[in-house]
């Protein structure tokens, strides 16, 4: 009934014609058991090789993309932080602690501590029309995640926005 699904190879021979085990490789092919570890062995060493020369690259690189994401990052809080000051500083009841507070504020609610904060001229005494600049700057090492930074520790970053002061002439 199944006999279609047998190849004729092995309906054409009888039991006795068909060998009794296996047939095995000669010997001097087959590998022993301290020789099949070898290449595993010696792979292992150059692996251990190529991770000690590449690891501090790898590292480094890690470090510097951190250090430069965070930049960047820090760069855009001070960019709109200086625009919410000179929005601020703009209105026609503007002073200068407010716009100070504002900027901030604005950072600190962003993780950016230790704003300075220039405002040029004074918003309370400036007349209508008057440009008004804000100018906001950190220090890179206060706001890095490194404890010490590598590549940014001694840059100071910096924003400034200019807007003009509402009001009729």
């Amino acid at each position: 009934m199944l006999r279609h699904l047998i190849p004729s190879t092995l309906t054409d021979q009888s039991a006795d014609e068909r060998p009794a085990h296996p047939v095995r490789p000669p010997r001097h092919r087959r590998r022993t058991c301290w020789q099949s570890n070898r290449p595993q062995i010696a792979r292992r060493g150059a692996a251990v090789t190529e991770f000690a020369i590449i690891a501090p690259l790898f590292f480094l690189l890690i470090i510097g993309f951190l250090e430069f994401g965070r930049a960047m990052m820090v760069q855009q809080v001070l960019i709109n932080a200086s625009r919410v000051g000179a929005r601020h500083a703009s209105t026609t009841s503007a002073t200068m602690t407010e716009v100070e507070t504002a900027v901030t504020d604005y950072a600190e609610g962003v993780a950016v501590p230790g704003v300075d904060v220039t405002v040029l001229p004074d918003p309370a005494t400036a007349d209508p029309g008057t440009t008004i600049t804000v100018t906001t700057s950190v220090p890179f090492s206060d706001v890095s995640w490194m404890p010490s930074p590598w590549f940014l520790g001694d840059k100071t970053l910096t924003a400034t926005s200019e807007m003009r002061k509402e009001g009729f002439e």
